[in-house]
């Protein structure tokens, strides 16, 4: 029990130490659309689409380019880290054409273009990476205003510590 308590400790205590490095990486992009938060036991690294892609697009503009490789900095030192990209959208049909056909397509495209953007830094293994799109169905707000879709349509990188320690114990 008492070797079960120091893992869980040791965990939290990573995970706090991984927060306030990715916090400091991405300083000079707070205020501009970008959260970081502790939730069950992983690190949420939330980016609103506004300072990653232009509407309708999956193509990462500047600014959304260097925050990553910000980012891809700090998870280059924290090898034990598994990070899935998710793309969300609002509820609002995609109108485009040709290789999108939906929402879903768009969120899948705009998490891909995040783990190609993780992927190019050196150190950074793509085994580590998962690519994810939920479209509009996980939603944080009802999509009933302009500001509650703006608030759907993100890109979330969820940062897992590894448990393989903690699940040998348990078994």
């Amino acid at each position: 029990m008492l070797q079960l308590q120091q893992l869980l400790k040791e965990k939290d205590n990573n995970l706090s130490r991984l927060k306030s490095s990715v916090a400091a990486a991405l300083l000079g992009f707070k205020g501009e659309g970008l959260t970081v938060e502790e939730r069950e036991g992983k690190l949420y690294v939330s980016l609103e689409n506004s300072l990653l892609f232009p509407s309708g697009s999956w193509k990462v503009n500047d600014n959304g380019k260097k925050a990553i490789v910000e980012l891809a900095k700090v998870l280059v030192q924290q090898s034990d880290i598994q990070i899935m990209v998710e793309g969300h959208t609002d509820n609002v049909p995609y109108r485009g054409t040709g290789l999108i056909k939906d929402n879903w397509d768009l969120s899948v495209m705009r998490a891909t273009a995040i783990v190609r953007i993780l992927a190019n830094n050196k150190g950074l293994k793509a085994n580590r990476i998962t690519a994810a799109g939920k479209g509009s169905h996980s939603p944080l707000v009802e999509n009933n205003s302009n500001e509650n879709r703006a608030v759907n349509r993100r890109t979330e990188i969820i940062l897992s510590p590894n448990m393989d320690k903690l699940m040998e114990l348990l078994d």
